[in-house]
Formats: structure tokens, sequence, C-alpha cells
């Protein structure tokens, strides 16, 4: 692939831009810099900076954040800071086969809501982790106004319904972890659902997180606002 091809592939900016920050000097690989725009390399596993900055190349985006509270899910926020702002500007500015740049969130999480949150590129592995369909879970951690009961879990298992659809919408799982705190698995995401479910019972949502999706939890290391690329073994636990 050529190297200026490489770089828009990765969003560092339009064709004309690309090859402008190859002739310019701006890129090196391995230490040396390249001023042929149009040079072959070999891009699997190509590591190389641009402007100071290292990046490697990823045919596909599989990136994982630790969403922060305070921030919503959206391109075009109305009240809070995007989450994107939290990613830098080329995996905001990846092409995409239907024209929309930059990787897109996998579901969306309150802007209060803190926890996992997934983005790719990759429209098959969003349709895939996001579709009720799949039952992929996603474990919460919840902390509720009030004290919870047995019988609040018990009813969470069974189904509880929600005002916009007839039928009993069930937790995968839920367990009472302290006095006020819950950790609940859903297998399908629905607006508010969360909250509305812990609301149907009688309790409200206080603080809410999301641990683990699949196999794979959040790293303990990921500190709020920060993003990693999902490893080849990550991917795997999500599927």
């Amino acid at each position: 692939m050529q190297l200026q091809q490489v770089l828009y592939s990765q969003g560092f900016g339009t064709r004309r831009v690309c090859a402008g920050l190859v002739e310019q000097g701006h890129v090196a690989i391995g230490g040396a810099t390249c001023t042929d725009p149009y040079a072959e390399v070999e891009p699997e596993g190509l590591s190389f900076r641009v402007q100071g900055v290292d990046w490697t190349y990823h045919a596909k985006a599989y990136v994982l954040m630790h969403k922060p509270a305070g921030h919503e899910c959206s391109t075009k926020p109305s009240a809070w800071p995007s989450i994107y702002t939290l990613l830098p500007a080329p995996l905001r500015q990846r092409p995409t086969p239907k024209g929309q740049p930059g990787v897109q969130a996998v579901g969306r999480l309150d802007q209060d809501t803190t926890g996992m949150l997934l983005l790719s590129d990759d429209g098959a592995f969003i349709h895939r982790m996001s579709s009720p369909r799949h039952h992929v879970p996603k474990v919460y951690e919840v902390t509720a106004k009030h004290p919870l009961e047995a019988k609040a879990v018990a009813r969470l298992l069974e189904g509880v319904v929600l005002d916009d659809d007839p039928r009993p919408v069930r937790a995968a799982a839920c367990e009472i972890t302290a006095p006020c705190t819950l950790r609940l698995t859903l297998t399908e995401g629905k607006y508010h659902q969360v909250k509305r479910m812990v609301a149907a019972v009688g309790n409200r949502v206080e603080a809410l997180h999301r641990a683990s999706i699949g196999g794979l939890a959040l790293p303990p290391d990921l500190k709020p606002g920060q993003w990693r690329w999902l490893s080849a073994a990550d991917l795997a636990l999500l599927r």
C-alpha cells in the first residue's frame, strides 16, 4: 500500500493532506524520515510517526474507552462534552465505506453513566455487539437510592414491564452486593433500561457503571477518560 494511502486510511487527513505530510518530512518509519508519499509499504503491523505522534496501522479500529461521567455518546452533544473529544483526531477522522468518518460508539451510555464503552468503524462488529438478537451480556454496577430487597431482585429476574413495551424485560442475572448496590446483567439495550427497570421495582438509580461486556471486563488500570486498542484476545472474549 502506498504510504500516503496508509495515512489516509488511519485518519490523518485527506489523500492530498497525507501526501503533503510525507513530502514535508513529517512522517517517519523506524526512525527514518520518508518523503515519498507513493512509497510502497506493508501496512500490517506497520508502526510509524506522524508529526511526533506514534501510530500503528489497524485495518479496522476496535477501541475500548473508560467513559467518564459528564460526557455524551453523541457527535452532536446538547449539553455535555462529547466522548469523541477524548479520542485522538485520527480515530475521529478515519474514513468509512459509507462516507461517515471516524469510529462510532457501540450503543450509548447516559452522560452520568460511567464504565466500559466500545467504539469501532466496523459496521458488522457494531451490529453484532449491539443487536439484542445476539444476547451479548452487559454487566452493570448499580447504586440505588434505597436499600435493596430480595423481592426486588426476584422481580427483576422474573421480568418487569416498561411503559414502551408490553413484554416483560428480564435481567439475565441480578445480585445484591451491598445494602444499596446491585450487580445487574442484561442481554439487550433499551433506552434508559437499567434506570427504568430499577424504577419499576420501586427504587431509583443514583449511580450506574458498566463493568463488562461479553467476557471482557473493564481493565482496572484504564482510568476514566482513557482509551486503548482492543487486542485479538480482547475481541475473542467479546465474541
